[in-house]
């Protein structure tokens, strides 16, 4: 794995900066990277989506409905309290 490697990069007439390709392919393989400012430091981060599943079955709610009337249980959800 490379870590701490340091190298100077020209930026393009419009300001763009090309990653080398051996971190594209390690690193940002869809194409996308987070880009962060944290005081003098731009940071680039790998763009990885979110694992939906990680919030399957962890919501818990109190309502009256019975859980087999989905039309009732949406109702009672959406309603304003």
């Amino acid at each position: 794995m490379v870590s701490d490697v340091e190298i100077i990069k020209d930026l393009d007439k419009q300001g763009r900066l090309v990653l080398p390709k051996e971190w594209r392919e390690k690193y940002a393989k869809r194409g996308k990277v987070i880009l962060k400012v944290e005081n003098d430091t731009i940071v680039i981060k790998p763009y990885k989506l979110a694992d939906l599943t990680e919030f399957f079955d962890k919501i818990e709610v109190d309502i009256k409905s019975d859980l087999s009337d989905w039309k009732s249980v949406r109702r009672e959800l959406l309603e304003v309290r």
